[in-house]
């Protein structure tokens, strides 16, 4: 069964209304409910984005402090996972802005230390730990330090 336009705008304001979204997800979801009617699609979200119920660097902000400080990303994987959303690069450097220092450095050094209690004893504790962390998208120097503090500090 086709969804109509007026349907599939009224569906989407209620999602967006709940949770940030950004284009290329409200496009897909438009492009689904709309059985592959492109130009239909790019109608209703350019009407969300008129009415201001999805905004690309409202949406980045809210994605960067979210995987930050909630899930402990760094942010190359961040910046990443926004530049595979379509989100442009000033919209990603506003929303790489939001995103506290500090509060970054705190989240990395207890996420490493969680980790390096489960490796205790291991001979590639090190080198396990490196990697982790690099691949929750942490730049090695910002690793390597606070990696060389934590073990030095459980030794």
């Amino acid at each position: 069964m086709t969804m109509d336009y007026d349907k599939c705008l009224s569906r989407l304001q209620r999602l967006c209304s709940k949770a940030e979204y950004c284009r290329s997800q409200m496009y897909t979801k438009a492009l689904r409910d709309l059985e592959g009617d492109a130009d239909a699609a790019k109608r209703v979200v350019d009407s969300l984005v008129a009415d201001r119920y999805v905004d690309d660097a409202r949406y980045a902000s809210a994605f960067a402090r979210e995987k930050a400080s909630i899930q402990g990303w760094g942010p190359v994987k961040i910046r990443f996972q926004l530049r595979s959303k379509g989100i442009s690069d000033a919209d990603i450097a506003s929303g790489m802005s939001e995103i506290e220092e500090p509060k970054a450095a705190r989240k990395l050094e207890s996420v490493l230390a969680a980790k390096y209690r489960t490796l205790q004893g291991d001979p590639q504790c090190k080198l396990k730990l490196l990697k982790f962390a690099l691949s929750r998208g942490y730049e090695y120097q910002e690793v390597s330090s606070i990696l060389d503090l934590i073990i030095k500090n459980n030794h």
